[in-house]
């Protein structure tokens, strides 16, 4: 059973970076379309970024293209979301997610999830 482990939430000003992890156990990093979300109190999961089987595509919503980044380490068998010029809107609950199926951005084109990483941006 593949299970996925987030860490490096927390509490951040406006302008600064994290950078979220997420551990792949029961599976390969190498197998899977590796993707983020968040979810805002009271409103839906979105789609923030994704990356291919391969680590040679990306994919971005576009309030965060050109500041946040996805990345995969195969050796680590762990993936990655850099965040940079955190903003207030940004702050959510961030879930890494693993699909097999598509490069695509729906909550439904994701099989497996972890239990999520509070972010949170002070103005």
């Amino acid at each position: 059973q593949v299970q996925l482990v987030e860490s490096g939430g927390g509490l951040v000003q406006a302008g600064d970076s994290l950078r979220l992890s997420c551990a792949v156990s029961g599976g390969s990093v190498s197998s899977y379309v590796m993707a983020w979300f968040r979810q805002a109190p009271g409103k839906e999961r979105e789609f923030v970024g994704n990356i291919s089987w391969s680590g040679s595509m990306t994919n971005y919503r576009d309030s965060v293209k050109g500041r946040f980044t996805v990345s995969k380490d195969k050796a680590e068998n762990t993936a990655y979301l850099q965040m940079n010029n955190l903003r207030p809107e940004d702050t959510a609950v961030y879930y890494c997610a693993a699909g097999s199926r598509s490069f695509r951005t729906g909550v439904a084109d994701y099989d497996y999830w972890g239990q999520g990483t509070q972010v949170t941006v002070s103005a």
